[in-house]
C-alpha cells in the first residue's frame, strides 16, 4: 500500500459553518478522510493497468499532494493568474509531475495540488441534487486525475474520465450523497 504525505489547506471557519452535516464538516477541516481516500483511489489507479497512471506513480512507495479548500475570490486570483480568467472555477489542479521523470529509490514523488472552490462545489451539489461532501469528493477525484497526467481535450477522453471518477467515487467511502 502507498503513503500519502497530505499537506491540507482546511476551509475558512465560515465554510465550515454553513456544511450541513458533520460529515462535510469533517471534510472541510480535517484531512484523515481525504488521505484514507486518496491512498484507495491512487492504489487502484495503479492496479488497474488499462489506465493513464503513470509508470513512476504506480512504482512509488511514497507521494505527496496538496489539497486546499478555498473560496471563489480566492480560486478567481489563482484562476486568473495561471489561466488567465478572471472568475471562479470549481477545481484547480498544478501538476508537479514530469513525463520520464527519473525516481530514486525511497525518494517520495511530488504530485501537486488540488485546489477547490467550496461555495462553487456547493453551488454545483444543489444543481446536481446531491450533497456537498459529494461534489467535493468529484472535484478532488477530477484534479487527482489530472495531476496523474489525465486529460479531456475532446468529449471521448472527458467520458473517459468522467467514467474513471464515478468508478473512484463508487469504492465505498461511507458518504452521504
Amino acid at each position: 500500500m502507498i503513503t500519502i504525505d497530505l499537506a491540507f489547506s482546511p476551509a475558512s471557519a465560515d465554510l465550515i459553518d454553513a456544511a450541513d452535516d458533520e460529515g462535510t464538516r469533517s471534510r472541510l477541516q480535517e484531512a484523515g478522510d481525504w488521505e484514507c481516500e486518496l491512498s484507495a483511489w491512487i492504489e487502484a489507479l495503479r492496479q488497474d493497468h488499462g489506465n493513464h497512471c503513470p509508470e513512476v506513480v504506480r512504482t512509488c512507495d511514497s507521494l505527496s499532494l496538496g489539497i486546499s479548500l478555498l473560496d471563489d475570490a480566492s480560486i478567481a486570483e489563482l484562476n486568473l493568474h495561471w489561466r488567465q480568467k478572471p472568475t471562479p472555477t470549481d477545481v484547480l489542479s498544478f501538476a508537479a509531475l514530469e513525463s520520464e521523470m527519473p525516481m530514486v529509490a525511497g525518494q517520495e514523488l511530488e504530485l501537486g495540488d488540488i485546489v477547490v472552490s467550496v461555495p462553487t462545489a456547493r453551488r454545483q451539489a444543489l444543481e446536481q441534487k446531491h450533497g456537498l461532501e459529494r461534489e467535493l469528493r468529484w472535484l478532488v477525484s477530477h484534479g487527482l486525475l489530472h495531476l496523474l497526467s489525465w486529460d479531456h481535450p475532446d468529449e471521448d477522453a472527458l467520458a473517459a474520465m468522467l467514467q474513471k471518477q464515478e468508478h473512484l467515487l463508487g469504492m465505498g467511502s461511507n458518504v452521504r450523497s
